[in-house]
């Protein structure tokens, strides 16, 4: 085992009192089997350990290769859990993967996507689940569009206030900058930056922006929103009048293909861009990389377009604060983490009890864990 993860692990785990107090309420697990998909990284690491040490049976797959961390997985497989997962897997393998942990026949499931819900429906498949969990805003939009299919509970917790209010709306938008600035060596100061998207995430994106130094408009579809962002102070406008005048665009939407192919047509030259959305595809990236691209740094790839222009693509298109920088601090992301497993020990305790569908997790869940 990669003594320096074993270091680094120790330290993690002192920092995380929350999660050590959830793990310790959790009923016996003996007899559960826990299909995860989710961000495979070392700060998951002691919630995984501890449902192992409680009884449970684990199978971890990944919801986006982009953020998976090796030693992690080897570490989680040598404790006793079940894993297919590898950093910049292909889709391929990715695909193979969702159907792996169907076929480990989990009882319940902790999701962070729906790939699982969405390829069990799909497939039509036999299964014993009783009940699952859903952590990410991606997610529940894609379970929304399955709605009277869902065969079972689904305990969405992506809109918990202490999930929300601190991963959303503080945390990513501060690491994304922070590894933009590590990884590039270039800050945001006189950079004219188009934040995509007004949801929680994108206000601390515009947020972080403005600290590390950029000039912020605000792109919002949604008029409540555009108007909030407006009552907050930030100039709005639409996508083609922001990405006329960006120096950098970040996406901050959930959907798939903001930055389509009309949308590229449109980037200045030397223009960045940056994806803080769950999924790699705010970025049309078969759109920007048929065009001639090479790689400039371990984080950013040149795309070089028509009549001279070079942008930027960083992160691969990934959710630049775990693709490429460290994810939440640990101090608030053992919140989140002690409320994911809160949340796993209400599935076992009473979440079969619910109707088949999507439920927002219970307050007596997870309040206890703000405590």
């Amino acid at each position: 085992m990669n003594p320096e993860f074993l270091r680094d692990l120790d330290w993690v785990t002192s920092q995380m009192p929350r999660t050590a107090r959830a793990i310790a309420a959790l009923p016996d697990l003996s007899g559960v089997r826990l299909a995860c998909s989710m961000h495979l990284e070392i700060k998951m690491a002691p919630a995984m350990l501890g449902l192992l040490q409680r009884g449970a049976e684990l199978f971890l797959i990944t919801c986006n290769p982009a953020t998976v961390s090796d030693p992690f997985v080897e570490y989680c497989t040598a404790q006793g859990a079940r894993a297919f997962a590898a950093r910049g897997m292909s889709k391929a393998d990715h695909d193979r993967s969702i159907l792996a942990a169907l076929d480990f026949a989990p009882t319940h499931l902790c999701e962070m996507g729906a790939d699982l819900t969405a390829a069990l429906i799909a497939g039509q498949h036999s299964h014993c689940v009783c009940a699952g969990l859903e952590a990410t805003g991606s997610g529940t939009t894609r379970l929304a569009a399955l709605k009277g299919q869902i065969p079972y509970p689904i305990f969405n917790w992506d809109d918990l206030p202490i999930k929300e209010g601190l991963h959303n709306r503080h945390m990513v938008g501060l690491i994304a900058c922070s590894a933009f600035l590590e990884r590039v060596r270039l800050s945001m100061h006189g950079r004219r930056v188009a934040v995509v998207g007004y949801g929680l995430v994108g206000e601390g994106v515009a947020d972080a922006v403005r600290a590390f130094g950029g000039a912020v408009t605000v792109v919002e579809r949604d008029p409540a929103r555009a108007l909030q962002a407006q009552f907050a102070g930030w100039p709005v406008a639409s996508l083609d009048a922001a990405l006329s005048q960006a120096d950098v665009v970040i996406t901050a939407t959930g959907a798939k293909h903001i930055i389509g192919p009309a949308e590229i047509e449109q980037l200045r030259n030397g223009c960045f861009l940056i994806n803080v959305g769950h999924a790699n595809q705010e970025f049309d990236l078969p759109a920007l990389l048929s065009h001639p691209h090479k790689q400039v740094l371990p984080d950013l790839t040149q795309i070089d377009l028509p009549h001279g222009r070079k942008v930027y693509l960083f992160a691969g298109g990934a959710m630049a604060n775990l693709a490429a920088g460290q994810g939440d601090s640990l101090n608030a992301f053992d919140v989140t983490l002690a409320a994911l497993v809160a949340g796993i020990g209400f599935l076992v305790r009473e979440g079969n009890s619910y109707s088949p569908g999507v439920h927002d997790l219970p307050s007596s869940a997870w309040l206890p864990v703000a405590v």
